[in-house]
């Protein structure tokens, strides 16, 4: 092919790379934290080899922060669809929810990821490998067999795909190979995703979702208020790093994360950025976390978590009501 009809992007660019490179951070990030007590998640250490070096304690309060506030509106729509729904989880990583609900009996009909093939192939090893992972998904699987191969597993209610989000025909044909039912109560979920992607691409996939299923909620978890020094920071410390936040111009604003969503097709949009969910998060437990470690400088957790936010998206044709994070 010739340079100039090469796409901007393809799955073996440094900038792919990079992005998949990103999925390690999350996982060694949530390993450290919870190994210091932040919440407690017994699943990911088959993920993380080691706890690693340590992590600041800023940073750890963000993960808390993230993992705390998305868990809150993941559970809450579980809750009201009395676990007739279905979840998708989009750039899911080595990401451990599906464990979780299992063992605290919130369990979704089906539960979706997807991320890119190489690695879902990772994921897919350690599974089949740590017998932890993979007795819950034999436990809750009707027959012998359950499909699984390099770049996919397929069982009654876990299903994880190799798929690139940015090619939406490709990933709709897929998910409903696996058995997605557009008419089930669907909850999808992104963090630190769509802004890898171009502002068409996600925007894309934030229309296919919204088109597929009549009654769906969207949670976005990612970084806003990126156009002042600290977020200009932000973006040149991950360029070092060969990242590119193709999507950037989405996270300018509360404003402009809750606009992608109702210019796609979604009926409602709330978005809250990082700090005053912390405040929001129940007090008893913030304590606590926040005896775990000393922080020097609260100023610094403050510019970080006003850096990132939580969107979430919804259109009910069933009236399941609206989840708000408010009500916690």
């Amino acid at each position: 092919r010739s340079e100039g009809a090469r796409q901007p992007f393809t799955d073996t660019d440094t900038a792919d790379e990079a992005v998949r490179a990103t999925c390690d951070d999350a996982t060694t990030c949530k390993r450290f934290a919870t190994s210091k007590g932040y919440w407690k998640d017994p699943y990911i250490q088959y993920f993380a080899r080691s706890v690693g070096e340590r992590k600041a304690p800023e940073i750890n309060r963000g993960y808390y922060a993230r993992v705390q506030g998305v868990n809150h509106l993941l559970d809450a729509f579980i809750k009201k669809a009395e676990c007739d729904c279905q979840v998708i989880n989009l750039g899911a990583g080595l990401d451990t929810t599906f464990w979780r609900l299992k063992d605290e009996n919130l369990m979704p009909r089906k539960f979706f990821e997807v991320d890119f093939p190489t690695v879902v192939a990772r994921k897919i090893h350690n599974i089949k490998t740590k017998p932890p992972l993979s007795k819950p998904i034999i436990e809750t699987h009707s027959t012998d067999s359950l499909l699984l191969d390099a770049h996919s597993l397929d069982s009654d209610r876990y299903c994880i795909i190799g798929a690139d989000l940015r090619d939406v025909s490709n990933l709709d044909e897929k998910l409903k190979k696996f058995q997605l039912n557009p008419e089930l109560p669907t909850l999808l979920l992104s963090e630190c995703v769509l802004v890898y992607m171009t502002p068409s691409q996600s925007s894309n996939l934030v229309h296919w979702a919204a088109e597929t299923f009549h009654t769906a909620m969207f949670i976005n978890y990612e970084q806003v208020n990126m156009s002042d020094r600290f977020g200009q920071v932000m973006i040149e410390n991950l360029q070092r790093r060969q990242c590119t936040l193709a999507g950037v111009e989405a996270c300018q604003s509360l404003d402009s994360q809750k606009e992608r969503f109702l210019k796609t097709g979604w009926e409602n949009a709330d978005a809250l950025d990082m700090m005053t969910v912390y405040s929001m998060l129940p007090q008893d437990d913030v304590a606590r976390i926040e005896r775990l470690e000393f922080l020097d400088e609260r100023e610094l957790l403050q510019q970080l978590l006003q850096h990132y936010s939580i969107c979430w998206a919804s259109k009910d044709k069933h009236n399941l009501g609206k989840t708000h994070l408010c009500n916690c």
